[in-house]
């Protein structure tokens, strides 16, 4: 099932929820999540795939249509669409026409709506949510907290009595689909979107150039790429005091998930206008669709 929504609704909180383990980063700051996330769920009855999704939004670069574009082919995919709202927005309704514009040709399948956020919403948004989703999406929502699990039970109940039959696709332990790398460069991301602000975090992709899993401790080699030189004078900091930071911070994490020790070896580069080039995104595993020739530099 593809979990959809605009940007820092609580997606990936909702899946960490759902999963009771810590697999999508969160952090305060919308647009986080840049690419498909998978998800597994397993119980004595049924085998829960998710997908998370980058926010639904108006595209400001490549990199935003692309994240655009991977959100509209997971719906595509999808045999079962759970829309993630924010009720505790001081408009809930507004912002609402590009996922009703990337909902408009879904396949004919159910749709459940987690109305989020209502430990701190007015119940007036609760209700005006969950008439949008009925009336223009005849869909059935769920007022939800996915922070503190407020009606998450009703939720995972609901979705489980709508998956499709079939066999189980995954071992019953695995959590996720996507390899440790992948989820590594994460949390290192994670990390960047927690330490600096405006558009450092935004234009910083880290990617994992080796793991050697046979050293202890377990050896990580992992690139930060940034835009400009001012950007990485600042990731790096006055005498290289941010780049411990940010790897400290990291490590930490990094060594919770996987459960041994790490020796992360961070290292910045710069990479001119990554996010508006497709040869730069596509080396990084976006998929770029079609663009213009104005957008399209590589």
């Amino acid at each position: 099932m593809t979990l959809v929504g605009r940007p820092n609704v609580g997606k990936s909180t909702l899946l960490n929820t759902l999963l009771g383990e810590r697999l999508s980063i969160v952090t305060p700051k919308a647009q986080t999540t840049w690419r498909r996330v998978t998800g597994i769920l397993t119980t004595d009855r049924s085998q829960m795939i998710f997908l998370d999704t980058p926010g639904l939004l108006e595209p400001r670069d490549l990199l935003q249509e692309a994240m655009l574009s991977a959100a509209r082919e997971a719906i595509a995919e999808a045999d079962l669409l759970l829309l993630v709202l924010d009720a505790s927005r001081p408009r809930p309704l507004e912002d609402l026409d590009v996922v009703e514009a990337s909902l408009q040709d879904r396949p004919s399948v159910p749709l459940l709506s987690a109305v989020n956020k209502i430990d701190r919403a007015r119940e007036d948004h609760v209700r005006a949510l969950s008439d949008w989703v009925t009336e223009r999406l005849r869909g059935k929502p769920f007022p939800v907290s996915a922070l503190n699990g407020t009606g998450m039970d009703a939720l995972a109940s609901s979705l489980e009595n709508l998956l499709p039959m079939g066999p189980f696709l995954f071992p019953s332990d695995d959590i996720a689909r996507d390899p440790v790398r992948f989820f590594v460069a994460e949390i290192v991301r994670e990390t960047v979107f927690e330490e600096f602000h405006q558009e450092i975090p935004y234009s910083t992709f880290c990617q994992v150039e080796e793991f050697r899993e046979s050293q202890d401790p377990l050896y990580i080699q992992a690139n930060l790429f940034v835009e400009r030189e001012s950007q990485k004078r600042i990731l790096i900091g006055r005498q290289g005091s941010s780049i411990r930071r940010i790897g400290a911070v990291s490590r930490g994490k990094i060594e919770e998930f996987l459960g041994r020790r790490v020796y992360l070896d961070l290292w910045i580069k710069v990479l001119p206008d990554w996010r508006k080039k497709k040869a730069h995104l596509k080396r990084f595993g976006f998929t770029v669709p079609k663009a213009d020739s104005r957008r399209d530099k590589a």
